[in-house]
């Protein structure tokens, strides 16, 4: 039986649209749907610690050789260092207030050369009562007043003061031959390296028994104080022909009396090694100095800040070495 043409196209129609879905919708294939694009979650800069740098003054170079010291380690270890000074070394209370102020701030460590070993432990106790590590650096925290307070593991970088001051006095001491006459111009008695280091020189002074300590005043480190001391010492002594001072800046004063009271053969001794210091030694007007490494001090100091605040354990003492500096060492 033949179809008429209309009737194959019909049952072609129809096999068309049984290949339709269910629904009735066309089903497509191989045709991907695109995709959203996943936005990327920007990664947080890293936080950038913060750890401050708390020291007498910058009026002595020894603190500028110190604050250089801690700059190096500040770019070794990516950290932000806060630099923060009193006026002079002997304003204790605006050290104090500088403490006040960092805890305020919510820095994240502290290291201090403090003016004096007792005062600053009540201000920095309430600066690691806050969670804030403290390094003391330079001259040492009072033990005692460390403990009274409950001020308690606390870091200290410096020097062996009383070796150092002893080597430095016994230098010019091991010279004298007949009976002679010495002072000792001390820094601030209420720091512990002051301390240390007018107790280094009076044994060098004692060891030999020619000469005889006529008098231990404070010149409380400074060049015009040096200077006056001085000059009030050798009115009352004329005799004098040796002289310990316990930095540079005293010498530097005691120096210039000399030299304006045109005073001969009289040996002085020194600690610190500022580059003033050196030249005097050089010019044979100055007999001898210490090296501390300021620099180093605050190297050491800002490295065991890091350190604490990586949790790590830390030691309790670090000395760091000294050197006398002699004509022979600046030739």
């Amino acid at each position: 039986m033949r179809f008429p043409r209309l009737v194959w196209w019909l049952l072609a129609l129809g096999l068309g649209l049984a290949a339709c879905s269910d629904s009735g919708k066309l089903a497509v294939q191989g045709v991907a749907a695109p995709s959203k694009a996943v936005e990327a979650t920007p990664t947080p800069a890293p936080t950038v610690r913060k750890v401050a740098l708390v020291m007498k003054t910058l009026t002595n170079p020894f603190f500028v050789e110190m604050e250089r010291g801690a700059r190096r380690a500040e770019k070794e270890l990516g950290l932000e260092l806060l630099v923060k000074t009193a006026s002079q070394e002997t304003s204790i209370e605006q050290q104090i207030q500088i403490v006040e102020e960092l805890i305020r701030m919510k820095v994240e460590a502290i290291v201090i050369a403090p003016g004096d070993s007792q005062r600053l432990v009540p201000v920095l106790k309430a600066a690691q009562d806050a969670g804030i590590p403290i390094i003391n650096i330079d001259n040492r925290l009072d033990p005692e007043a460390l403990k009274k307070h409950g001020l308690i593991r606390v870091p200290f970088v410096s020097v062996d003061n009383a070796k150092a001051a002893y080597e430095s006095a016994r230098f010019i001491a091991r010279q004298v031959s007949k009976p002679t006459q010495a002072v000792i111009l001390e820094g601030i008695r209420s720091a512990d390296n002051a301390r240390q280091r007018k107790e280094g020189a009076e044994r060098a002074f004692k060891e030999n028994p020619l000469i005889r300590i006529v008098a231990m005043e404070t010149a409380n480190w400074k060049i015009d104080e040096g200077y006056e001391v001085s000059r009030k010492l050798f009115m009352a002594h004329p005799d004098i022909t040796l002289v310990f001072c316990a930095n540079d800046m005293m010498a530097l004063g005691a120096l210039k009396y000399l030299k304006e009271a045109g005073k001969q053969g009289v040996k002085v001794a020194a600690y610190d090694a500022l580059d003033e210091a050196r030249a005097a030694v050089k010019a044979g007007t100055l007999a001898v100095t210490v090296d501390q490494q300021a620099a180093e001090q605050g190297y050491r100091g800002i490295l065991l800040a890091h350190r604490a605040l990586e949790g790590e354990s830390l030691p309790e003492v670090t000395l760091i070495d000294t050197r006398l500096v002699t004509v022979e060492a600046v030739k």
